[in-house]
C-alpha cells in the first residue's frame, strides 16, 4: 500500500498544550488511535501551524505562554483555510464566562481536564470527525 495514501487518508489532529506530559500523553494516545499529530507548545506557534497546515481538528488549550486560547480561536475563525476547522477547547478554565467566550467564538466542545479522561477526549475526537 501507498503510504503517501495512507497518511493522506489519516485524520489529522493539531493539540495545542503547553504542559509537555499532558501534550506527549494525547499525542500518543491519538496516534495509537489512528490520528496524524502535530502539536504545538503556546500561541505563536500554534497560529504560525495553522498557516501551513490544515488540520481536522484542534484540540486547544486556553492557558497558554504568550497568545493564549482564545487568541487562537480568534485567529482560527477569522482565518480563510482554517475558520472551518473544529476544535475542542481542552482546559483547566472551566468558569461560565469563559465558556460563554469560547462558545461565542464558536468551538464544538468544552472540555474540563479535571472532568474527562483520554478516552473521553478521544471518543469526542472521533465522533468530531466522523472516524
Amino acid at each position: 500500500m501507498d503510504k503517501t495514501n495512507e497518511t493522506e487518508k489519516q485524520k489529522h489532529v493539531l493539540i495545542v498544550e503547553d504542559d509537555e506530559f499532558l501534550r506527549s500523553l494525547t499525542a500518543k494516545r491519538l496516534e495509537k488511535e489512528g490520528y496524524r499529530i502535530d502539536v504545538a507548545v503556546d500561541g505563536e506557534n500554534a497560529i504560525s501551524l495553522l498557516e501551513t497546515i490544515k488540520p481536522d481538528i484542534v484540540l486547544l488549550d486556553l492557558l497558554l505562554p504568550g497568545k493564549d486560547g482564545f487568541e487562537v480561536l480568534k485567529n482560527i475563525r477569522a482565518s480563510a483555510t482554517v475558520k472551518t476547522v473544529p476544535v475542542v477547547i481542552f482546559s483547566n478554565l472551566g468558569q461560565k464566562e469563559d465558556i460563554q467566550k469560547a462558545n461565542a467564538l464558536g468551538v464544538e466542545d468544552f472540555l474540563i481536564k479535571a472532568n474527562f479522561t483520554l478516552d473521553d477526549v478521544v471518543s469526542k475526537i472521533n465522533k468530531l470527525v466522523g472516524k
